[in-house]
């Protein structure tokens, strides 16, 4: 997949944006030497990015989280290291912003370094499968509450559609007309449809710009 220096995932609580961040991250490790991952997700979901920290680690990538992460603390304190990311032209970076206003918040201190720069994608990750996010004209509302919340306007669709471990191929497939009128109703690209890894050889004939995804392993 082709990145931009910056990519930055919004979406609502259950699309899955953070494991799309980790695993956008092990994708671009194998691109590019430097690589960070930020989580600006302050309020806890199920899944963390730092679930992943010692796979991140160990492939070299520079985890940045907030102090509070995986505490009942609700701050939108963002890490002094965030500045790096600005500040390194050499980096290339995923944030997971999240999908509430305290993510955008901390975002919001280098929001304007990043879009003067204008080397970044903000992508809005879907997933139909959610309660809020089920047809194309609740996911907008969506997008607009968070793009009001974080002042920076999406650029691109990332399809997330899933069941968790429960889903089936023609669950992604019967996805595709849902993003596409995401995409129409919005004006912006679909970057990529994720796939999980097993189904992602059965599929990779039948849908474009796929993307698989290793699931995160949660951690108590």
């Amino acid at each position: 997949m082709i990145y931009k220096r910056v990519t930055l995932l919004c979406g609502h609580y259950g699309s899955g944006k953070t494991n799309v961040a980790v695993n956008m991250a092990y994708d671009l490790k194998s691109q590019y030497a430097d690589v960070v991952i930020a989580d600006l997700d302050i309020v806890n979901p199920y899944f963390r990015t730092k679930d992943s920290k010692d796979d991140l680690e160990q492939r070299g990538i520079t985890l940045i989280s907030s102090e509070y992460a995986g505490t009942n603390v609700d701050i939108p304190a963002m890490p002094q290291q965030m500045y790096m990311i600005t500040d390194n032209k050499n980096l290339h970076a995923v944030i997971d912003v999240g999908g509430d206003d305290r993510g955008a918040l901390a975002l919001g201190r280098i929001a304007p370094a990043i879009m003067e720069e204008n080397d970044y994608e903000m992508l809005f990750v879907i997933n139909c499968f959610r309660p809020l996010t089920r047809d194309a004209e609740s996911t907008l509302e969506v997008m607009r509450e968070i793009e009001d919340a974080c002042k920076i306007k999406f650029t691109a669709i990332v399809n997330n559609s899933n069941l968790g471990n429960e889903t089936k191929m023609e669950d992604v497939l019967n996805s595709l007309p849902y993003a596409d009128e995401v995409s129409r109703l919005t004006g912006l690209p679909v970057k990529c449809t994720c796939i999980y890894s097993a189904l992602y050889e059965e599929a990779k004939e039948k849908i474009e710009n796929l993307f698989p995804l290793n699931l995160q392993r949660k951690i108590n």
